[in-house]
């Protein structure tokens, strides 16, 4: 339950967070948290107005999502350590809401997952071996690598340098069979999405995150 109520108030604070890093992109940790609690007079103009209702409503419904996706995953999953896997599902659901809403995937947020991956392989708090996590996070960075030099030509930003990296950490985390289910899962849930909403060109982001967060569960 502890888990579930951590998720539940970090979900809460995911499209705050979110908005935060749309407006700006720090390249440290210190500067994201300066930056998250800066603006608290603003904050105080804007909370009697409808936007500001919407946020919340936003927020709350982030909130029980968290919530409820880290309690599926923590009672289908016995092969990681729940604190682990709650961190992993919390910060993909981040991930996926800042790429949703700035086309962004920042290196702040990627590359600690990918050194947790490795942590957490390397300490035997999963059923991953290190050489398969690490195998898994070359992978991750050198597979799209090299679709990307077969599909420059024809568009230069089809895939984005944030998305390599996100795929390097879920191979870290997942392994190379797992991330070839994640990119399987996420292509599968791009065109759809694509599809419903008519456009040529999205956030292919958040389409990792979730794919990401159901092999996982599967996996482990």
């Amino acid at each position: 339950m502890l888990f579930v109520f951590c998720a539940l108030v970090f979900g809460f604070c995911v499209p705050y967070m979110a908005r935060r890093f749309n407006k700006f992109m720090p390249a440290t940790f210190a500067g994201a948290l300066v930056e998250l609690f800066r603006h608290e007079k603003k904050l105080k103009a804007i909370r009697k107005t409808k936007l500001y209702k919407k946020f919340m409503w936003r927020s709350l419904m982030c909130g029980l999502f968290s919530a409820l996706v880290v309690a599926l995953g923590l009672f289908f999953t016995s092969n990681i350590a729940p604190a682990f896997l709650t961190l992993y599902i919390c910060l993909l659901l981040l991930l996926a809401e800042i790429d949703f809403r700035s086309l962004l995937l920042p290196d702040i947020l990627t590359i600690p997952l990918l050194l947790l991956g490795v942590f957490v392989a390397c300490f035997g708090l999963s059923n991953l071996q290190i050489e398969d996590s690490v195998i898994g996070a070359m992978v991750g960075y050198f597979l799209p690598v090299l679709v990307c030099l077969l599909i420059v030509w024809y568009k230069k930003d089809a895939f984005g340098g944030g998305d390599i990296k996100l795929l390097s950490a879920l191979g870290a985390w997942l392994g190379v069979e797992g991330l070839l289910n994640v990119i399987a899962g996420a292509s599968i849930l791009g065109i759809v999405w694509a599809l419903v909403q008519r456009k040529k060109s999205l956030a292919f982001g958040p389409m990792i995150a979730i794919a990401g967060i159901v092999v996982a569960i599967l996996r482990f």
